[in-house]
């Protein structure tokens, strides 16, 4: 079959989950035999037209002069692109600029949406923007030919919503059991001497209640909190935490092999993610055996179950950094189970083979 995937700023990945997903996602439809193309955008550092079997088109993408209005513009350039491509079937990741354009599809392609989180329920959105993405939600649901869900969470959601037929397809992850301390060394850390923070810097993710937890507690461990502070709520906490010398901010780290070694020997890993379905950082740290702390919410809990320190206030997250830790047969039982999950129920092989699956209907 002739698949598109649209929706991601374009591989090989280097900004985020839906990247990692159309990374992935199009090597494993090329290895079985389809023929597959990724939507980038001219800004993307990957300039060659295929990559490992995977066909690349770049289209004009302005947000980087115009701001967010950009997006939509290159939601759209993707779009009328697709329509002369001839695609059996389209994979449309997430809906937030392309919802509005989505009728213009090819009627010949079956649009198949992720439909990603609760974009609508974000609190960095004014009442307008979360007015405009609840009807972005709607016509996404009313212009595709099926529907995804990454999390039950949000399949139960959309089903009772809408009373669509979505599809539960869960993000992957791979496993790393074996790490190299000598990834530690820039960040002057010891092996399973400091908790680490992996987010976007926005409000909904919870970090500035993960560091006022961590201000009110006894540990001396340093805490890493890893993303871009370059936006507006980054630089708002970077500037609250200053004087915290226990808080480095390391800024976006994207080499696997560094990231992965500090999942891998964190004492705790903490997880604030509060809206959306099932986050790939949430799994990637999973299958890194950390020891996860997460905000106590029904999307978290549907991935990690009982397996988990969970918080709702920084009160509970001082009482975890200074009364949990990896050392108890606890935290034993908890990493080895969610690494067991990641190897039995978030395979990039099966991921891929329900993709197909669903392709093919």
């Amino acid at each position: 079959m002739k698949i598109g995937i649209i929706g991601t700023r374009g591989i090989p990945n280097n900004y985020g989950g839906f990247e990692q997903l159309a990374e992935y996602l199009s090597l494993g439809l090329v290895e079985k035999g389809h023929d597959v193309v990724v939507y980038n955008s001219h800004n993307h550092k990957y300039t060659q037209s295929t990559w490992r079997g995977v066909n690349i088109v770049h289209c004009f993408d302005p947000e980087r002069n115009i701001g967010t209005v950009g997006q939509f513009i290159y939601d759209l350039n993707c779009i009328l692109d697709s329509r002369k491509r001839g695609f059996d079937a389209i994979i449309n990741l997430g809906y937030t600029s392309s919802a509005i354009w989505m009728g213009l599809f090819a009627r010949k392609a079956k649009v198949i949406t992720n439909m990603d989180g609760m974009e609508w329920k974000r609190s960095k959105y004014s009442a307008k923007v979360q007015a405009f993405l609840k009807f972005s939600e709607k016509r996404a649901v009313k212009h595709s030919y099926k529907l995804v869900a990454d999390s039950l969470a949000i399949k139960d959601y959309l089903e009772k919503e809408y009373r669509a037929d979505v599809t539960f397809i869960a993000y992957g992850s791979d496993l790393f059991s074996e790490g190299d301390a000598h990834a530690l060394l820039p960040y002057k850390i010891t092996p399973f001497g400091y908790s680490l923070l992996i987010a976007r810097m926005e409000p909904e993710n919870n970090i500035e209640m993960i560091l006022d937890g961590l201000c009110a507690s006894e540990t001396k461990q340093p805490f890493l909190v890893t993303g871009n502070i370059k936006n507006k709520f980054g630089r708002y906490l970077a500037h609250k935490f200053e004087k915290e010398e226990r808080i480095v901010f390391t800024g976006p780290v994207y080499q696997p092999s560094i990231i992965n070694n500090l999942r891998f020997y964190s004492n705790l890993y903490f997880h604030g993610h509060s809206v959306g379905g099932t986050n790939p950082s949430l799994l990637e740290a999973m299958g890194c055996k950390a020891l996860v702390a997460a905000h106590n919410n029904v999307f978290n809990k549907s991935v990690l179950g009982p397996d988990a320190y969970y918080f709702s206030s920084a009160g509970d997250v001082k009482l975890i950094l200074d009364g949990a830790g990896r050392s108890g047969k606890e935290a034993s039982l908890y990493i080895e189970r969610n690494f067991r999950k990641i190897a039995e129920e978030y395979t990039w092989k099966k991921i891929i083979d329900s993709y197909e699956e669903l392709v093919k209907l």
